[in-house]
């Protein structure tokens, strides 16, 4: 997906063993993601928000799971960094919920698909500057390695889309097919991590 960078020798092995060199990427493929739902029409549009959605809960459950717990012990400040985080993966969620209810061809929804997109970069960029930054520096390369394996896997296992009804349960009435989707993420990373 991602054709604008020049993959340099070894790069994917790299990619593999490093969850800070598989983050970036997967921001990457955000951004490419939400150039190709604005460049689209009809059935493409949803077609290619139904694999940004897909995206965005993978990489932030992931986070949850995996990154998040390590930056709270991992360094110093790593409690703060992650609240802080957490306080801008809520706005984003929420924006997600209302796209997730509107048709892609809605008026309203390629202006909700722009701010989603604004908090979701500045998101990514705040991740990358104070919590990837400190991740690579206080762990070695088989830390790196283990964190990055538990997202792969839990990327491979993680549902397309939300089981069909699950959104009339009262559980996700709030959030709707998002918060199931997430919800069955979360079931995968803790799969994969071995704790399910």
């Amino acid at each position: 997906m991602s054709e604008l960078h020049t993959p340099h020798a070894g790069d994917d092995h790299a990619k593999d063993d490093d969850v800070v060199a598989l983050l970036m990427r997967q921001h990457g493929d955000i951004r490419n993601l939400f150039d190709e739902v604005e460049a689209t029409e009809g059935e493409e549009r949803r077609d290619a928000f139904r694999r940004l959605v897909r995206l965005l809960a993978v990489h932030e459950t992931a986070e949850e799971e995996v990154v998040h717990p390590f930056a709270r012990k991992g360094f110093p400040g790593g409690d703060q960094v992650v609240k802080d985080r957490l306080t801008e993966e809520k706005a984003a969620k929420e924006t997600l919920s209302a796209l997730d209810g509107m048709d892609t061809d809605d008026p309203a929804f390629m202006p909700e698909l722009l701010k989603l997109r604004k908090d979701v970069q500045e998101h990514a960029r705040a991740e990358e500057r104070y919590e990837f930054t400190h991740i690579r520096r206080s762990t070695d390369a088989a830390g790196l390695a283990a964190m990055a394996k538990a997202i792969k896997a839990a990327e491979a296992m993680a549902p397309t889309r939300p089981h069909p009804g699950v959104e009339s349960g009262a559980k996700n009435m709030a959030l709707g097919p998002v918060a199931a989707l997430m919800d069955r993420t979360k079931d995968a990373v803790h799969k994969a991590m071995g704790k399910g």
